[in-house]
């Protein structure tokens, strides 16, 4: 079973909820892990998902340690590029590792619609 880990900031949480409805049927046998707010959302949208902390509170780091371990096939991070963001060196921490071992990373719905599609296709 893939394992993928969801995202989004708060500007992009929406866009990460509507991602994951339209592609339902693609991420129906996806084990999802998500930071705790994002996971929260993505729940009450009807997806089965293992919380993690929030982002600023260490969710990114646990996300990061995931895939310095192998625990993650990929990672789909939606990243609002205009917002600041205090817990900015978690972000840059878990898109680093994601290069380091060859994580697959998505940062917005277009890369993910294609990363998704390649892995689960």
């Amino acid at each position: 079973m893939l394992r993928i880990a969801l995202i989004a900031h708060d500007g992009k949480k929406a866009e990460m909820v509507s991602f994951v409805l339209q592609n339902k049927q693609l991420l129906s046998s996806v084990q999802l892990y998500a930071t705790g707010t994002t996971g929260s959302h993505i729940e009450t949208a009807g997806f089965s998902v293992v919380k993690l902390l929030s982002g600023p509170k260490g969710g990114d780091a646990q996300i990061g340690a995931m895939v310095s371990t192998g625990e993650l096939d990929a990672v789909f991070f939606f990243r609002d590029p205009l917002g600041k963001h205090p817990h900015e060196p978690d972000v840059q921490m878990l898109m680093r590792l994601c290069d380091v071992y060859n994580v697959p990373l998505a940062t917005n719905p277009a890369a993910g619609k294609y990363l998704l599609e390649g892995m689960v296709l």
